[in-house]
């Protein structure tokens, strides 16, 4: 009796806890509040061993860009590009701000996100996952799943795309 009590028991906890993550599903999926349009990552040559990836993000409330991960990098960083006394510079920052109902670019001239120690060579028309990491200002984490086209820079600079309104 013993046996089918615990099964009963680890039964009707396994049905609660389905119960739980599928509201919790329901109600992340419901304060889904960031958009990602026009997601790419820069081709690479055999041997190199980093890219960039780019992308617009648009938050309805106020938010930041925690983190991106990605698989086919060891190591995966959001950096900015500045310049300081006529010196571009490019560091690591630890996150972005995404004001509310405001598209901020992630691109080659600003922020963007650096994909080190790459697991192998990223070519034209490979789709590479990127996981982002957002967190509004009342501390709801959102976590968007991206698939990004590779595209060589030459392409996505003449894409036809206006980006002069949205920095």
């Amino acid at each position: 009796m013993t046996g089918l009590f615990s099964s009963f028991v680890s039964g009707r906890a396994a049905r609660r806890a389905l119960a739980v993550s599928l509201l919790a599903g329901v109600s992340l999926s419901a304060m889904a509040q960031t958009r990602v349009e026009d997601p790419w990552v820069r081709t690479t040559v055999p041997g190199q061993p980093s890219s960039g990836a780019f992308m617009r993000i648009t938050a309805q409330t106020d938010s930041r860009l925690l983190s991106v991960a990605s698989p086919v990098a060891s190591d995966v960083q959001v950096h900015e590009m500045s310049m300081s006394h006529d010196v571009m510079r490019m560091g690591p920052v630890d996150s972005v701000p995404l004001p509310a109902g405001k598209t901020v670019s992630l691109d080659p001239d600003g922020y963007h996100v650096m994909l080190m120690g790459l697991k192998g060579q990223i070519k034209e028309g490979d789709q590479v996952p990127l996981i982002l990491t957002i967190e509004s200002d009342g501390g709801v984490r959102e976590t968007l799943q991206v698939s990004a086209p590779a595209r060589s820079m030459h392409d996505a600079m003449n894409m036809g795309h206006d980006h002069g309104d949205s920095h």
